[in-house]
């Protein structure tokens, strides 16, 4: 059942054929009771869901054009003067300090939700257990990808101009956590809008 005003994110078309776990095998929560009604704070805080996964597309969205612009930098250095050279090494600390406060942000989040938000879903309605099960379950997923990006950030100081292993990393954490997204969205904003992320909100 659609929450009024609040429209879950589509799932997006996967760059890679990495596939990490069934998409297929997802549970899906239990039919919201058939007099729920929505009050506008309710309405309000599942859309905040959105937002806070809109900030973490958008900042991976940003990731994403930093790697290509490193990459096209170096392309474009061949003259190897200590000037470039510098310039480049710089650029890669810099892509590889914004990762890793990306990084945090996602494990902060998901550390928020398995710690306080899922508990109180679980104990407000328990026929959610199965969705938050999985949705626990791939933050352990997502939570390797990131330590893969951050493996192939510090392998790239390594082997400067080399991006391909670098790209994939972050293609497949493009992927999964996309699809953890969507997925958590389609799953929680409705069963949100009626019990908050904590009791008493709503």
């Amino acid at each position: 059942m659609a929450v009024p005003g609040v429209r879950p994110t589509p799932p997006s078309e996967p760059l890679t054929t990495v596939r990490l776990w069934d998409e297929a095998a997802r549970p899906a929560g239990p039919q919201p009771p058939e007099d729920a009604a929505y009050s506008a704070r309710g309405r309000a805080i599942a859309g905040h869901l959105i937002e806070v996964h809109d900030h973490l597309r958008a900042e991976l969205a940003q990731i994403r054009d930093l790697i290509r612009q490193v990459r096209d930098a170096e392309g474009a250095a061949r003259a190897r003067s200590v000037i470039n050279q510098m310039t480049l090494r710089n650029n890669r600390w810099t892509l590889g300090a914004y990762c890793a406060s990306y990084c945090r942000i996602v494990t902060g989040h998901h550390s928020l939700e398995d710690q306080a938000v899922f508990p109180h879903l679980r104990a407000r309605e328990p026929g959610l257990d199965p969705v938050i099960d999985r949705l626990a379950s791939e933050h352990e997923v997502i939570h390797e990808v990131l330590e893969d990006l951050d493996a192939e950030l510090v392998a790239m100081l390594a082997r400067p101009g080399d991006f391909t292993r670098l790209q994939q990393a972050a293609d497949v954490l493009t992927d999964v956590l996309l699809s953890h997204l969507a997925y958590e969205e389609a799953q929680l904003v409705e069963p949100l809008a009626r019990h908050g992320f904590y009791t008493g909100q709503v």
